[in-house]
């Protein structure tokens, strides 16, 4: 699957991305945010339902990612309701994509959208992701 794309979704993943984010970083309902979009308000309020629903396990997945990822990536701190802080935590995992392959020229132009695409396998959006094994292993801690 490209990573502009998210399965069984006809936007790519920047327009998806666009919306939520109009929500996070300015709290712009379902409406503003599609108008400034030239989505239907419908698909948008979808979008942003079924991430707000699962925008703590999304945050942890994405903070997980980021931390493996990167060299000495810190946490951001909270950044307001779960969602501002699962869009954080995607803008962290592109901070630690880059810090680790951006010098070496294996990362070329990507947007925190493209690689949180990818690396939820285009499965951004879709019911059951991430898993609930995938959760539960991320938030144990190492003996």
């Amino acid at each position: 699957m490209p990573v502009f794309c998210l399965l069984r979704r006809a936007y790519s993943v920047t327009v998806i991305g666009a919306a939520l984010a109009a929500k996070a970083v300015l709290g712009l309902g379902h409406r503003p945010a599609a108008a400034g979009l030239g989505v239907p308000a419908g698909t948008v309020r979808g979008w942003l339902r079924r991430f707000a629903a699962r925008a703590e396990a999304v945050r942890v997945f994405f903070t997980w990612m980021a931390i493996a990822t990167g060299v000495d990536v810190a946490p951001p701190g909270p950044s307001g309701p779960g969602i501002a802080d699962a869009v954080a935590a995607i803008g962290l995992l592109l901070t630690a994509a880059w810090q680790r392959f951006a010098g070496a020229g294996l990362l070329g132009a990507v947007t925190g959208w493209e690689v949180a695409s990818a690396a939820s396998g285009g499965r951004l959006l879709s019911p059951g992701w991430p898993p609930a094994t995938a959760r539960s292993a991320r938030n144990t801690s190492c003996p």
